[in-house]
């Protein structure tokens, strides 16, 4: 079954006006409008303290709004205590239950729902056999790694077949290599069952990997909620920009607007063409947000918009590209990545080059310091 959201045009999960405060004063979550479709894997991204793991536990039903209301499947749920909203959790320390077998770890959310004992093995045997742990049923957790507990945590929350996962930094404890594999495990579950899976993590790969769609949070507001493609290549704002991917940042400003360019006079004195996205007047301080694979190394005079000399300061060799830090526009910290298919680029430390970029990959956002 496809697991791409169902577009009926009914909300399953809605977040209504949500605002939250744990003091009665400061509010973590400001006003929170989001509708999440049957079937999508949304991420909640964003740095600690931004809101994100507040808004998960709000939709337990771990915490309570201070204001709004939260819809699941069109019902208002404030009401419902979290182990009546039928929902699945992981969390990334697991939560194993350490004086029971896989198999009781499994079992105990179906008994708990009064399942007849034949369907509790079916389901049990099954859910085990989706995250590849047939005939580990028998250990305890602690006889695991720590990826095959996570296994049997996605497991458990799955077992009784909720309409809804939430999911709380599931990917933390692990190491690298793991957390990746998890990752790609995690996202083929997902389109096997097309659960809908609401995903809270700061490490954007996770996000970019896994998701329909991430909203980027920050001071416990959305700042952008978009698929990946759109979040990494149109960021909307300086934060969104810094925080997803890597990013050259060159701060000016905005002389002149023309269409949907504009021309921005940058610290170091050059003059910069850019898209105007997030500046709407001459005067206006801005931050040109630029990626390091859209810049060209010593390109064809006139063939950009934007072409300056710099100073090369570094030169990383990674394998399928070459990281170049430049000195250009005043930011000693510019980042150039260099495929390798465009063959080796003889340049050395010190060296001056010219790098390029056109209009339409600089992109003008609100003034970041």
């Amino acid at each position: 079954m496809s697991a791409s959201p169902e577009d009926n045009g009914k909300a399953f999960v809605r977040f209504e006006a949500i605002e939250k405060s744990f003091d009665g004063e400061t509010l973590v979550i400001k006003n929170l409008n989001l509708d999440i479709a049957k079937g999508e894997f949304l991420t909640m991204l964003g740095p600690s303290g931004s809101g994100k793991t507040t808004t998960l536990m709000l939709l337990a039903g771990f915490e309570t709004p201070t204001h709004g209301e939260i819809y699941l499947d069109e019902q208002p749920i404030g009401n419902i205590p979290p182990h009546k909203r039928n929902i699945g959790m992981v969390f990334q320390n697991y939560a194993l239950f350490p004086h029971m077998t896989v198999s009781e770890n499994l079992s105990y959310p179906l008994e708990v729902r009064k399942r007849p004992k034949s369907e509790i093995k079916d389901r049990v045997d099954k859910a085990l056999g989706m995250v590849e742990l047939t005939g580990f049923g028998g250990r305890f957790p602690a006889q695991l790694s720590g990826g095959q507990q996570q296994r049997v945590a996605l497991a458990r929350a799955l077992v009784f077949e909720p309409h809804l996962v939430l999911m709380d930094e599931p990917l933390g404890a692990l190491d690298k290599n793991l957390r990746e594999q998890m990752q790609y495990e995690i996202k083929h579950i997902h389109d096997e069952l097309n659960v809908t899976v609401v995903y809270v993590t700061h490490d954007q790969s996770e996000a970019m990997t896994m998701s329909n769609r991430v909203a980027v949070f920050e001071d416990g507001v959305i700042q952008q909620l978009s698929t990946p493609d759109v979040l990494y290549e149109e960021p909307r704002n300086a934060f969104v920009a810094q925080f997803i991917g890597e990013n050259n940042k060159i701060s000016g400003e905005v002389t002149e607007l023309a269409g949907d360019q504009c021309i921005v006079k940058v610290d170091s004195g050059e003059i910069v063409k850019a898209l105007k996205v997030n500046v709407d007047r001459t005067g206006a301080r801005t931050t040109l947000s630029l990626r390091p694979e859209r810049v060209t190394l010593n390109p064809a005079a006139e063939s950009l918009e934007n072409i300056f000399e710099g100073t090369v300061r570094e030169l990383i060799y990674l394998g399928d590209h070459l990281r170049t830090r430049i000195n250009v526009c005043g930011n000693d910290d510019f980042i150039v990545k260099v495929p390798n298919a465009a063959g080796r680029i003889k340049i050395g430390k010190g060296e001056m080059i010219n790098v390029g970029w056109t209009a339409q990959d600089c992109r003008a956002l609100d003034y970041l310091p």
